[in-house]
């Protein structure tokens, strides 16, 4: 199921024992586009602790509770590593977490994302992998919040077309399948939607986001309504325009 990034902040994250916060952000890569973290503010229970969650922690969101449920102890998360969640973070923070709640690590590969809840997690040691001299401790340039890339501008080939507004999220895998574009200063009152994949590159310093389409491209793809969920009869026809593989 594709979910608004910004519908899911402010879900409730239920622990097996209790409620431990709620989403306010998301940390993806931006090379696969997969979601790494779910950032939980514990509110008043930790003073307002942001703490990070990985993707194999949590089930599906649900609706009605505006909940997701997450098999992990409120002592657990307590005892967590405390990490910045406003500064870069680094694989070594990310080794120390994920030791800390007993997974292999995603550049492992274990446990894979949508294959349900996870057991409950015992303490392993995790050590991240050998990279370059000091690169461990220095902040994944690659790991980016959603909330940060919100507004940057989506240039074309040929020219600007809008600036990010949304992410769609994929809960089956935790993987952002679509980047909904605001284009109201080139083709006022429209949105669409870009695929990960058309994306060549992002720019941190100058916030922007480089896709490999013509404007032309954008402006005669299936129409996008921001009102509607997105169909799977949608996808077929845009993954189809755009000569996209299917996903699923």
């Amino acid at each position: 199921m594709l979910w608004n990034a910004s519908n899911l902040t402010g879900y409730a994250i239920e622990a097996t024992d209790g409620s431990i916060g709620s989403v306010v952000d998301f940390l993806f890569d931006d090379r696969e586009w997969t979601i790494r973290w779910l950032v939980v503010d514990t509110g008043i229970w930790l003073s307002g602790r942001k703490v990070l969650l990985p993707p194999q922690a949590v089930a599906t969101p649900e609706v009605p509770q505006r909940a997701i449920p997450a098999n992990v102890t409120m002592q657990q998360v307590k005892d967590s590593p405390e990490i910045d969640t406003d500064a870069p973070v680094s694989r070594h923070h990310e080794g120390s977490l994920y030791g800390h709640y007993g997974w292999e690590p995603y550049w492992v590969g274990y446990p894979p994302v949508g294959a349900g809840l996870a057991p409950i997690p015992q303490p392993v040691e995790t050590t991240p992998p050998i990279t370059g001299e000091d690169e461990a401790d220095e902040g994944d340039p690659h790991l980016r919040s959603t909330g940060e890339v919100t507004g940057y501008y989506i240039r074309a080939k040929d020219g600007d077309i809008g600036h990010v507004e949304e992410f769609l999220i994929d809960s089956d895998n935790w993987t952002i399948r679509y980047i909904v574009v605001d284009t109201r200063n080139w083709w006022p009152g429209k949105k669409v939607l870009i695929a990960p994949r058309a994306v060549t590159s992002v720019d941190w310093a100058e916030e922007t986001v480089d896709v490999e389409l013509t404007r032309d491209q954008v402006k005669n793809a299936p129409e996008y309504d921001p009102t509607q969920a997105v169909s799977r009869l949608y996808e077929e026809r845009y993954h189809g325009y755009y000569g996209y593989p299917r996903y699923w």
